[in-house]
């Protein structure tokens, strides 16, 4: 039973990565105990059974209603089968490539058939000697079925018979009903086909039998029936039609004409190169039509028609009615009559599939008796069915020896992702971009379906369509984005991808989904969106002043040609000293105001003490860069790889976060190694130009001199405030 309800006997130990507790699975013990922890522990209920850095054969095993989705009932009985077929749990643990023999539990009827199948196997292969068995030695049933004539599939080749004869007549089987693949890898038959065979032979023979029975009506012609017959149908339409043609010109005489094609018909033709059989007028009548006209059958016919009426003549006039050039309507109506019963005897034509081994090969399979035969080679291969059964079983052991301990620790919890010792099964690769490595990428089929439900994730991602060179293989991943900033993260931007092969594949950003990356990030995010800002207004500034210049030269340059050509000189302006005076003026007063706020500031700067300064410097950043820390804190507290996950089919069940330093684990900076040796010396560095040095020279002096004349200077080097300037009252004259 599946433990649900929370009670266990059972003492867990756990351990807790990335702010998560997550179930410590270490033993034997550990495994044999799992179905007795609660499923509301376990890191994930469901996953998919592709798209995983996984081996899809034990996928494949563990997935028993073949749905594409492994959940934990099928985990746990998985689990509950290893156990049951090892000596000892330990052994599912250590996760080993091979399987010892002596390891598997011998001391059931399953085990010990399961040990005797894997000792055949090893047999099979040569390995007699060998005390392992492995993946790559069960992976292959070809070559472990190669050697045998019987493997209980209850599927036979034609090789497992020595007898010539019966393996004819299988073969004769697998042409009419084509072969299924032995497991042996060769084309043999089920007792299903063999079955289908003897009753479509069976049924071919009777339906001859009926034609033979009445042959002088079915088979007028005897053997030669099939022949004529075919003759016959080939051009009975035309005959029909000609002979419909002459009757309507009987009835009405006026009606001969256009029943033969019109001289413009034949004027159409004249200007065509006709090739040899005139297939261009197949469409025309048979032969001229005329009332009461026979058809001639020598002379006068349709040149695309004449072939097919001279093998009618050869096949079934002349047999039937004997030599003549020329066919009347009741004769035509006697043929006709003549082969009703055979075609009414060949729309029931049964036993279809065998036809083409013709009727004496048919007839003398069914006279061998080879069905009792070819099906006690088929009973003799399902002889073997539990042999064959627990070599497949063999198969599942060593790959669940050799995989469920790793699932486990993907499924049951997130060990390998939060270790960081390994990645986890559904960690695709590395993408390396803008200076940095990311780990946390994950295989999407449909970027949009995986976008609308992964940006739940609060994680910025980046999904990047990856191709190989010289092939034509294609993939799309998501990449979170975990550490640094996204300053150069644009669509459009490569980058290559490593999977866990090895294989190098160029990826192309072509989908972001934005969140918060880091609290520095947010930390500078205010001041480069002011810079951003004011760049873009004086960029439009520039380019709105830059065309209004173009238009007014483009103005006068337009009034000036006018002026010229009617033989006027261009007007000087008159310099216009009140408009620059009041140009001159406003320029003043906004200059006058920014300095006066400049000094606010700085006078009520200066008015605090030395320890206040830098409190207030820091406030003023916080005050800006504060908001937009404490959202992408919220945020970053939020960052969970559940939707990443359940948008690829995972049913995820606890709130795997990746908090700061782990993301910072799952994203690295470019960082140069231990030990580098670095020049400073830059060949092709900008040369500093002096007026920079010189201008901040000017304006240090300039506020120098504005501390000194407020006194403040004075103060803090705690000299006497300077002393109040009064004026002395005049004395009042009386």
């Amino acid at each position: 039973m599946t433990n649900t309800e929370g009670t266990s006997n059972y003492v867990w130990r756990f351990f807790r990565s990335g702010g998560l507790d997550q179930v410590r699975l270490e033993t034997g013990a550990d495994l044999k105990a799992l179905d007795q922890l609660d499923q509301k522990l376990w890191a994930a209920l469901s996953c998919p059974t592709r798209g995983l850095e996984f081996d899809n054969r034990t996928l494949d095993l563990i997935d028993t209603d073949h749905d594409g989705r492994i959940r934990s009932p099928e985990i746990l009985a998985a689990v509950r089968w290893a156990c049951a077929m090892v000596k000892d749990a330990d052994t599912l643990v250590k996760g080993a490539s091979t399987l010892a023999i002596s390891q598997i539990e011998d001391s059931t009827a399953e085990g010990m058939q399961l040990a005797a199948s894997a000792r055949q196997i090893l047999k099979n292969l040569g390995k007699s000697e060998a005390l392992e068995i492995s993946p790559d030695d069960t992976a292959d049933q070809v070559k472990i079925f190669a050697k045998t004539r019987f493997n209980g599939d209850g599927i036979v080749p034609p090789e497992a018979t020595d007898d010539g004869d019966i393996a004819a007549v299988m073969n004769d089987i697998i042409t009419c009903f084509g072969a299924e693949t032995d497991r042996s890898g060769l084309p043999g038959i089920t007792l299903a086909k063999l079955e289908q065979f003897w009753a479509a032979a069976a049924a071919f023979d009777a339906w001859w039998k009926k034609a033979e029975g009445d042959a002088a009506a079915i088979l007028p012609l005897g053997e030669k029936t099939a022949d004529a017959v075919k003759a016959f149908e080939t051009i009975k339409p035309k005959i029909d039609d000609y002979f419909s043609r002459c009757r309507l010109a009987a009835f009405d005489s006026r009606a001969t004409g256009p029943l033969n094609r019109s001289e413009h018909d034949y004027e159409a033709l004249s200007s065509t190169v006709l090739s040899r059989d005139a297939a261009e007028v197949a469409g025309f009548p048979l032969a001229r039509v005329e009332a009461g006209k026979a058809l001639p059958l020598l002379d006068g016919l349709n040149p695309a028609w004449s072939a097919a009426v001279h093998a009618f003549v050869t096949q079934v006039v002349t047999p039937v009615l004997g030599a003549r050039d020329r066919l009347t309507a009741e004769q035509w109506a006697q043929l006709v009559a003549n082969f009703t019963a055979f075609e009414a005897w060949k729309a029931a034509k049964d036993g279809v599939a065998v036809e083409g081994l013709g009727l004496p090969r048919v007839r003398a399979i069914l006279a061998s008796g080879a069905d009792g035969k070819i099906k006690e080679l088929i009973d003799q291969d399902k002889a073997l069915e539990p042999e064959s059964t627990a070599i497949a079983a063999v198969d599942k052991l060593v790959l669940l020896n050799r995989d469920l301990f790793k699932l486990l620790n993907n499924f049951v919890a997130f060990r390998d992702f939060y270790s960081g010792k390994k990645k986890a099964i559904f960690q695709t690769g590395t993408l390396f971009l803008d200076g940095r490595s990311f780990d946390l990428c994950v295989r999407v089929d449909d970027m949009g379906k995986h976008g609308a439900l992964a940006s739940l994730s609060r994680t910025y991602l980046m999904y990047c369509d990856c191709t190989r060179r010289g092939s034509t293989e294609k993939m799309a991943i998501a990449a979170g984005v975990t550490d640094g900033d996204s300053d150069n993260l644009l669509v459009g931007r490569n980058g290559i991808f490593y999977d866990r092969h090895g294989q190098d594949w160029d990826a192309t950003i072509s989908k972001i989904v934005e969140h918060p990356i880091s609290i520095r990030q947010a930390f500078w995010s205010p001041y480069k969106r002011i810079g951003r800002m004011i760049g873009e207004q004086i960029e439009k500034m520039a380019a709105s002043r830059d065309k209004a210049a173009q238009e007014k030269a483009a103005v006068v340059v337009v009034d000036s040609s006018q002026k010229i050509e009617a033989g006027k000189t261009p007007a000087q302006q008159a310099f216009d000293v009140g408009k620059f005076a009041g140009i001159f003026a406003a320029i003043g007063l906004a200059l006058g105001a920014i300095g006066t706020a400049f000094a606010a500031v700085i006078t009520g700067f200066l008015g605090l003490t030395i320890w206040q300064m830098p409190l207030a410097v820091v406030g003023v950043m916080l005050l800006i860069s504060g908001p937009s820390m404490i959202i992408a804190w919220l945020k970053l507290r939020q960052r969970n790889l559940g939707p990443i996950l359940d948008a690829n089919g995972w049913a995820v069940n606890t709130r795997a976060k990746i908090n700061i330093v782990f993301g910072r684990a799952l994203t690295s900076m470019a960082q140069l190694p231990a030990g580098s040796e670095r020049s400073l010396e830059d060949p092709f560095a900008e040369k500093e130009e002096p007026w920079g040095r010189y201008i901040f020279l000017a304006v240090v002096l300039l506020v120098g001199v504005f501390l000194w004349q407020k006194g403040y200077i004075s103060k803090w080097m705690g000299g006497a405030e300077p002393a109040a300037v009064t004026q002395e009252k005049a004395p009042v004259v009386k």
